[in-house]
């Protein structure tokens, strides 16, 4: 076996299966309800907002910009604190680490998970339950039209030029 096909050296660029990388995806959403609580409790305090519904556009749009500082700079070092656990890494089409523009380009794009059908279902009046199935309906088609890219990536991937693959870290040594 030569070097360059060696497990060990195209291991690390291999992209993690889909149910890998949505089971990563759950994970970030368990930690981003950390983030949310944070800061939506100062954003209330700052704003002095008494009900959740007062102000709700500016808590929204404040939400979008802490997910946004959160994530552009977590994919700028290559990984979410869910990535790590799920020994995952994002990285451009070369193969190294993205900018904060292309991690911002991500983000911005990543938002096709959700805006299609929340987009789609603004103008009926539909239950909660209804507009679930359609969010989860689209979140399951989105995740499985990854699996007809060459490289198994989603479609925000794709188009802003990056990549997940499989990272797993070196293990440490402890000297005797």
């Amino acid at each position: 076996m030569s070097q360059a096909t060696s497990p060990s050296t195209h291991a690390p660029t291999e992209p993690p299966s889909l149910r890998r990388r949505m089971a990563c995806w759950l994970y970030e959403g368990v930690l981003m309800f950390g983030v949310i609580w944070i800061a939506g409790y100062l954003f209330g305090t700052l704003s002095q907002t008494r009900n959740a519904m007062d102000n709700r556009l500016g808590l929204q749009i404040f939400l979008f910009i802490i997910f946004g500082i959160y994530f552009v700079y977590f994919w700028h070092k290559g990984q979410t604190l869910a990535m790590k656990t799920w020994h995952l890494r994002v990285v451009g089409l070369d193969g190294q680490a993205i900018s904060q523009k292309r991690a911002l380009a991500r983000y911005a794009l990543s938002w096709l998970w959700f805006l299609p059908p929340l987009a789609a279902v603004a103008p009926f009046k539909l239950t909660a339950g209804e507009i679930g199935v359609i969010v989860f309906g689209w979140i399951a088609v989105y995740a499985l039209l990854s699996r007809f890219h060459p490289q198994r990536q989603f479609l925000h991937d794709a188009l802003a030029g990056t990549r997940l693959i499989s990272h797993k870290p070196m293990s440490k040594t402890i000297p005797a």
